[in-house]
């Protein structure tokens, strides 16, 4: 199964960051994920709490929601054909949208096997994209697509 993992657009990155970060400060320890390179922050690195509306879902199930990203510019994700290290350690819900941008399905993942779990929800001709969500707060955390 061909797949494109996609973090939060660039261009999106630097606009919200040209227009100034309301929440943005040094991370005092390890692990928030970050969304922009797909990886953990590290003690040290100016991160920023950001609202977030993520591409593909419509109507009532169109959100908003908060997510981290470094504050200043970085390399961003390098790997899109491949399923994030940094995440592999993380148990996560697939959620699948179909083109109208309704919730198709959604399944629990570790995120050590999530290959199969994606092969599994894009392998339904029905389901258009597929989101990676946080398991205890729903937070988005990035894009799946087909390749």
């Amino acid at each position: 199964m061909n797949f494109v993992v996609s973090p939060i657009p660039a261009a999106w990155l630097i606009a919200t960051r040209h227009a100034g970060l309301d929440d943005a400060f040094v991370a005092e320890e390890d692990g928030a994920p970050l969304r922009c390179c797909l990886r953990d922050a590290r003690a040290g690195e100016r991160i920023a709490l950001v609202a977030y509306e993520p591409p593909g879902p419509a109507g009532a199930y169109r959100e908003i929601g908060p997510v981290f990203i470094h504050a200043e510019e970085c390399d961003g994700y390098r790997e899109p054909d491949d399923y994030p290290a940094g995440f592999r350690a993380r148990q996560q819900v697939l959620r699948a949208y179909d083109k109208a941008g309704r919730i198709a399905d959604a399944i629990l993942i570790e995120g050590a096997a999530a290959e199969a779990g994606i092969k599994e929800l894009l392998d339904r001709p029905e389901v258009a994209t597929v989101h990676s969500r946080n398991v205890l707060y729903g937070c988005y955390m990035f894009a799946i697509d087909r390749a």
